[in-house]
Order: structure tokens, then C-alpha cells, then sequence
């Protein structure tokens, strides 16, 4: 059970890593050059999850380094999701 857990906390930044350049380039694939950048929380969203992470990881509950970059990945999933209201400024 030892040599397990060992694995999973080699491999799991490196998962992580994966996971965040999978997201990012299937964000940036779609889009057209002429649309405005910044119509969700992405940005956002990683600031924060990087802050929870690291914050979980100075407690002490996982690895301060695994813990900002999960952070930073789940809070820019959770950032695409939400989109931003467009202004009509005349």
C-alpha cells in the first residue's frame, strides 16, 4: 500500500500538469482571433485556487506544492464555466 501512495504522489503533479495544458489549449483551440480575450473567470479562478491550495498546504492537509497547482487546475475549470456578462456601453 506504501509503494502506491508513493506512485500517486510522483504522478500526480505531472496528471496535473497534463490536465492543465489539456484545458488550456482546448480553451484556446475553438476560439477565433477577432473575439475579445477575457469572457470568463479563468484568470480568476486560478488566482484563487492557487491561494486555497496553497493555504491547504501550509495547514498541513497535502503537499504545499500539490496543492497549488490542483488549486490553480480546478480553479480555472471552475472559472471557464463561469461566463462574464457582456457590457452595451453606447
Amino acid at each position: 500500500m506504501k509503494d502506491l501512495f508513493d506512485f500517486i504522489h510522483a504522478a500526480l503533479p505531472w496528471i496535473a500538469i497534463g490536465l492543465l495544458l489539456a484545458v488550456f489549449f482546448a480553451r484556446h483551440a475553438g476560439k477565433k482571433k477577432k473575439e475579445d480575450k477575457g469572457d470568463d473567470y479563468g484568470t480568476e479562478g486560478m488566482c484563487l485556487g492557487m491561494c486555497m491550495g496553497s493555504a491547504l498546504g501550509a495547514s498541513g492537509v497535502v503537499d504545499i506544492g500539490l496543492g497549488m497547482s490542483l488549486g490553480m487546475l480546478i480553479g480555472l475549470v471552475i472559472g471557464t464555466f463561469v461566463k462574464k456578462e457582456k457590457k452595451n456601453d453606447k
